[in-house]
């Protein structure tokens, strides 16, 4: 057994908001969907309202306290440092079976510029695990604490269709083709103004002996449907997991009603 399902199996045992939101995980409904000749999940997880309808403003951000600074964590999490400069933790609000958070030790925003490198060590290191990134306003409940996220492989359907819509797929097994090829995309992406990165959201897992990145580039935070009133509204903040095929829905009136349509005009959209 290694040292992260060690330090899973021990977070289980003595936490139990994450023992209790892992439990009910093995609950949640799920349905499949032909999304244009792809294959797209949707997930029921209440618990992820949390992150779903996370106030994301700068007025919110500065009145509330930073839940990935060490300081304002659970008391009962604990973690595993990560090259000097991270560490990697149980998240608590799961949509995989085995979901782990990976913030950096200082409090700085989410930019990914310069920490590709990092992204594939993690990959590397975690290789039972995809890893992924949320831009700032691409998803991320946290945008002022800079952090990758990693879920169990075999999860999402962009790892194993090779013409996923909505992506710029990466392989290679030189890390430094990756980030040269990476860094090619993000200087051609055009970067919102007041902003200080490209809308972007990105996956990457390691198998076989070769790196796979996803980066899918965004042009809108939210779609239309998150704001509408009435019958009209779906609660629905996508990130990298549901750019991956794997929309989440914390709420079981959008889990209902959610049609193969809208899933294309939602990626369409954003």
């Amino acid at each position: 057994m290694n040292e992260f399902q060690q330090l899973f199996d021990r977070q289980l045992a003595t936490w139990e908001l994450a023992r209790s939101n892992y439990a009910a995980l093995a609950q949640v409904k799920m349905k499949t969907f032909d999304v244009d000749g792809h294959t797209c999940k949707v997930q029921f997880n209440p618990a992820r309202i949390v992150s779903s309808a996370a106030k994301v403003d700068a007025q919110s951000i500065r009145e509330r306290a930073c839940f990935l600074c060490a300081a304002n964590r659970p008391a009962e999490q604990r973690g595993i440092p990560f090259n000097g400069r991270y560490e990697i933790l149980v998240n608590p609000y799961p949509i995989f079976p085995r979901h782990l958070t990976v913030p950096a030790v200082e409090h700085t925003p989410q930019r990914c510029a310069d920490r590709i490198e990092d992204m594939l060590d993690l990959a590397k290191l975690l290789d039972e695990y995809v890893i992924f990134y949320n831009g700032p306003k691409c998803g991320a409940s946290a945008p002022d604490h800079f952090h990758f996220q990693a879920g169990s492989k075999g999860f999402l359907p962009v790892e194993s269709d090779r013409t996923f819509p909505n992506t710029i797929r990466i392989e290679s097994e030189y890390a430094q083709e990756v980030v040269a090829q990476f860094r090619q995309i993000y200087r051609s992406l055009p970067v919102p103004a007041g902003e200080a990165e490209p809308m972007l959201n990105i996956l990457a897992w390691f198998e076989r002996g070769k790196w796979t990145v996803c980066v899918f580039p965004r042009k809108k935070h939210r779609p239309a449907c998150y704001f509408a009133e009435g019958e009209a509204n779906l609660l629905i903040s996508p990130a990298s997991v549901d750019m991956g095929g794997v929309f989440i829905t914390p709420l079981e009136k959008d889990f209902q009603k959610i049609t193969a349509a809208d899933i294309a005009a939602i990626w369409k959209e954003i």
